[in-house]
């Protein structure tokens, strides 16, 4: 075996990585892998973890762009050039697997139709629930035992059932990414590199020589690649003037191009002077923006909010419990967990922080993890929050 594929040993974690790989080959022994191989230096990790202990995965790259080059052209000639290059390093199989339209039909439309009602949409979980979970599954997926990913995220077996679990790493968990899976999606994947930090991984690319070893991190967004966000939606929704409006005191401020460019808790891009100024409210049936001033502003704050349409990844672990449930969550892709308790209503889901929570957007998900953090149990859409001061509601 080539050198630059022995495994990293001369660290304190050496016994426990051994472990891992005993664990990890136990899994996949006589079993049908494919890896979603995206071109950058995670998912070329993961096909390096499948090299160096001799095993040979079936290797997919998911195109989502436009077979015509266009202006927002979101393929991108590199990543495939990549993960042709590690595919081919390995002697693995690269096939294409084309979803362009199935994306734009779902995910596309999806963000679109959330946007155009001056929600914030997440189309990164959509993404993952519809296209490489969900159409690449029935295209190509079921043919195979697992589906391996780059996702900073693991799975755990508990009392007979499977969860996703968060990483090790939790700056770069991805768990929120994922929360709208379901029980067949979770069961079937795999996350080799849940168990590494992200450093590790770099390093790994690095000494083995990967060809994506110096890329940068994608910035998440899968469906806009590399175009512009305003322009993605000003070709489905235009431009209509609004005005920006002070909140507290009614003062016109100035003028913006459509509340659809906007999200609640945004600061930059609103071409004010004299700032900081915060998005704090969004009124989609006057086309008005309300925005608040100063970083200590309590209007961009709130404790909590609600979710519709929650769903669990796995089942309910809280069947029955009436009462208030310890929580930890994230309304937002973010380092970290914030702590807060969970209720049940009859109109759905509530969560009540332990902290203050800036920019609470509706159309974002909330993610639900118990109270160590160790499992992601689902997600809602969020759907309103309650402010500190009842006299500025926020939509």
């Amino acid at each position: 075996m080539d050198n630059n594929n022995k495994m990293i040993t001369d660290t304190p974690r050496e016994k426990e990585l051994e472990t891992r790989d005993e664990l990890f080959l136990a899994e996949v022994k006589d079993k049908r892998v494919a890896v979603l191989l995206s071109g950058g230096v995670d998912s070329s990790v993961v096909v390096w973890e499948f090299a160096r202990l001799g095993l040979h995965p079936d290797c997919f790259y998911i195109k989502i762009g436009p077979e015509e080059k266009e202006e927002w052209d979101c393929s991108s000639e590199e990543d495939l050039e990549m993960a042709s290059a590690v595919a081919r390093r390995y002697g693995l199989s690269l096939e294409v697997v084309d979803l362009h339209r199935e994306y734009w039909d779902n995910v596309a439309a999806y963000a679109i139709e959330k946007v155009s009602r001056g929600f914030t949409p997440n189309p990164d979980v959509m993404c993952n629930k519809l296209i490489k979970f969900g159409c690449f599954e029935q295209q190509v997926g079921r043919h195979f035992d697992f589906t391996a990913t780059g996702h900073y995220a693991t799975t755990v077996l508990q009392n007979g059932k499977t969860w996703l679990g968060t990483a090790l790493d939790p700056v770069k968990d991805q768990t929120d990414f994922l929360a709208q899976i379901d029980y067949l999606q979770v069961s079937k994947l795999m996350f080799p590199l849940g168990g590494l930090m992200k450093q590790e991984v770099r390093d790994i690319a690095l000494k083995a020589q990967l060809p994506s070893a110096r890329r940068r991190d994608s910035q998440g967004i899968c469906f806009l690649g590399r175009i512009n966000y305003n322009d993605f939606v000003r070709r489905f929704l235009g431009e209509k003037e609004g005005r920006i409006v002070e909140l507290e005191t009614g003062k016109i401020l100035g003028t913006h191009r459509g509340y659809w460019f906007h999200t609640i808790g945004q600061r930059k891009g609103l071409g004010l002077s004299g700032g900081p100024w915060f998005v704090v409210r969004k009124d989609t049936d006057e086309n008005v923006i309300y925005v608040s001033h100063g970083y200590d502003t309590e209007l961009q704050y709130g404790h909590e909010f609600s979710m519709q349409d929650f769903h669990f990844i796995t089942e309910n672990p809280w069947e029955g419990i009436k009462d208030e449930i310890p929580v930890t969550f994230k309304i937002r892709h973010a380092p970290g967990f914030i702590g807060g308790r969970l209720w049940q209503d009859e109109t759905g889901y509530r969560i009540v922080s332990d902290e203050k929570l800036q920019g609470i957007a509706p159309g974002q998900f909330g993610v639900v993890y118990d109270e160590a953090a160790k499992l992601c149990i689902g997600s809602g859409e969020i759907r309103y929050s309650t402010p500190p001061n009842p006299q500025y509601p926020l939509s």
